[in-house]
């Protein structure tokens, strides 16, 4: 069975009035959905927040859901506007200063080099690893709002070009396009620490 069909069998389990369905789905993408909101609000102290406010606003909205997406990208909209209706409520500026930065996000991506090296590796290579992660990181913070969702959907969360283009509400040319640019961007900010060759990006 599909991630999608498992999805849509909670839901509809959940529409009938089982509470454990929507806990499963809570446990299933509360992480993804705070990484995501860590993206766009940048501060720790509201990450929670928002994204408990996500899985509520999903819950009340979960009988109007008609699979038309998959759960996961509709769930993920929710995330989004709940965090910018945050922002402007709290009137916070959604960047925050590199020093400030502690979001799970680093760490995860972290943890995930480490996990990928193999028994030949050296500390040294596993420190370029972590270097060249920061360096992902702080590229990936300092593009715009829209080229930083792109990215980010697509390059950590693993969502399809569809997908990306209904969450983000804008037409496939235009996340591609947007995509393009945000690696361009990183691979300018990476090319010192890799010494690439222009043209390639990461």
């Amino acid at each position: 069975m599909s991630e999608a069909d498992a999805d849509a069998l909670l839901v509809e389990r959940v529409k009938l009035g089982d509470m454990r369905a929507f806990e499963m789905l809570v446990v299933k993408y509360q992480r993804r959905v705070e990484r995501l909101v860590g993206r766009m609000v940048r501060d720790v102290d509201l990450v929670p927040d928002i994204a408990q406010e996500t899985f509520i606003r999903a819950y009340r909205a979960l009988p109007k859901f008609r699979g038309e997406s998959a759960f996961y990208t509709w769930l993920y909209r929710i995330a989004v506007n709940t965090a910018k209706r945050a922002l402007l409520e709290l009137k916070r500026d959604p960047l925050i200063t590199e020093g400030q930065r502690t979001n799970d996000h680093d760490e995860d991506e972290t943890s995930r080099i480490e996990n990928e090296l193999t028994s030949g590796e050296t500390p040294e290579s596993l420190l370029a690893s972590k270097q060249v992660a920061v360096a992902v990181n702080s590229a990936i913070e300092a593009l715009s709002d829209d080229l930083r969702q792109a990215i980010t959907l697509r390059e950590i969360e693993g969502l399809s070009y569809d997908e990306i283009s209904d969450l983000m509400n804008c037409p496939i040319g235009t996340v591609r396009s947007r995509i393009f640019r945000a690696r361009e961007a990183i691979a300018v900010r990476l090319r010192p620490l890799l010494d690439t060759r222009d043209g390639e990006r990461w």
